[in-house]
C-alpha cells in the first residue's frame, strides 16, 4: 500500500480519469445503479481532495460522455440530479481548498438546472489558484475535434487563418481545454482497457494507468499507486534515455 511520504516531487501536473465502474459495482452487491453513482460520487471527493493536497495542478474527471446519453432515461436523470446535489454540497470543498471548477464538453445540451448550477459554481470559484478541476459533461473527443476543425475552417475561409500556419498551437486554442495543458498521466479504472473517446488530442504523450479497482471503491491509496507508478516511468517524448540524461 503506498502512502503519500513514498511519492517524490515528480507530481504529475494534470491527471485525468476516467471513472468507470459505478454500475457494476452496485451490481455485484445487488443494488440499483443509481446507488453505485452515489457512491462513486464520494470517490470524486477523495480524489479531488488528495490531489490537491498532494500539488496536482489540474484534475479532469470524465463526468459524462456524449455516449452516456444513449442510456435509460431514468439512469440519465439520475445522474444530472446527481451532478446538480454534488455540485450544491461541494461548493465549500472547492472553496476550502481553494479549487476553481472549470467544464468541458457541449455543455448546452445538459438540463438547464445543471447546467445553471454548473455555471454557478464556476463562477464562483473562478479567482481559486491552486488547483484547477474540470468536468468533462456531454464530452466526446471526436465531437471536439470536429467543431475544432470546423471554427478552424470558417477561419481559413474568411482570411483570418492562413492554411499554411495552422500548427499545434492554432489547434489548442480552438479545442475545449484551451486553458489547460496536456495530459500527464490517465487513470481508468474498473479494468477496461480503452480511451472511450476521451481527450484524444491532448493525451498523446500521456502515461496510461488501468487498474482493477471499480470507481467507487478507488481511495486515496489507489490514487497515490498510480502516481507512484507514473513516478518509475521514463517520459522520452520522442528522445532517448541517454539524450535525457
Amino acid at each position: 500500500m503506498i502512502d503519500k511520504k513514498q511519492l517524490n516531487s515528480n507530481i504529475p501536473k494534470h491527471v485525468a480519469i476516467i471513472m468507470d465502474g459505478n454500475g457494476r459495482w452496485a451490481k455485484k452487491k445487488g443494488l440499483f445503479r443509481a446507488v453505485g453513482h452515489e457512491n462513486g460520487s464520494k470517490a470524486v471527493r477523495e480524489v479531488v481532495e488528495n490531489c490537491a493536497e498532494i500539488g496536482v495542478k489540474y484534475l479532469t474527471l470524465y463526468a459524462f460522455s456524449t455516449e452516456n446519453w444513449n442510456r435509460p432515461k431514468l439512469e440519465v436523470d439520475t445522474l444530472m440530479k446527481l451532478l446538480v446535489n454534488a455540485l450544491k454540497k461541494e461548493i465549500k470543498t472547492l472553496q476550502n481548498n481553494n479549487i476553481k471548477l472549470n467544464a468541458i464538453g457541449n455543455l448546452q445540451s445538459l438540463p438547464k438546472k445543471a447546467r445553471t448550477e454548473l455555471l454557478q459554481v464556476i463562477e464562483k470559484t473562478k479567482t481559486n489558484s491552486h488547483m484547477t478541476l474540470t468536468l468533462a459533461l456531454s464530452y466526446g473527443s471526436r465531437e471536439e475535434l470536429i467543431k475544432t476543425i470546423q471554427e478552424i475552417s470558417i477561419k481559413v475561409k474568411n482570411d483570418v487563418i492562413s492554411p499554411h500556419l495552422i500548427n499545434e498551437s492554432v489547434i489548442n486554442e480552438h479545442l475545449y481545454t484551451k486553458n489547460l495543458p496536456d495530459v500527464d498521466l490517465l487513470i481508468r479504472t474498473s479494468g477496461e482497457q480503452r480511451i472511450s473517446n476521451f481527450l484524444l488530442w491532448q493525451i498523446a504523450y500521456a502515461e496510461l494507468y488501468f487498474t482493477e479497482i471499480l470507481w467507487p471503491d478507488f481511495k486515496k491509496e489507489d490514487l497515490f499507486e498510480a502516481i507512484f507508478n507514473y513516478q518509475k516511468r521514463e517520459r522520452r517524448f520522442g528522445k532517448t534515455s541517454e539524450q535525457l540524461s
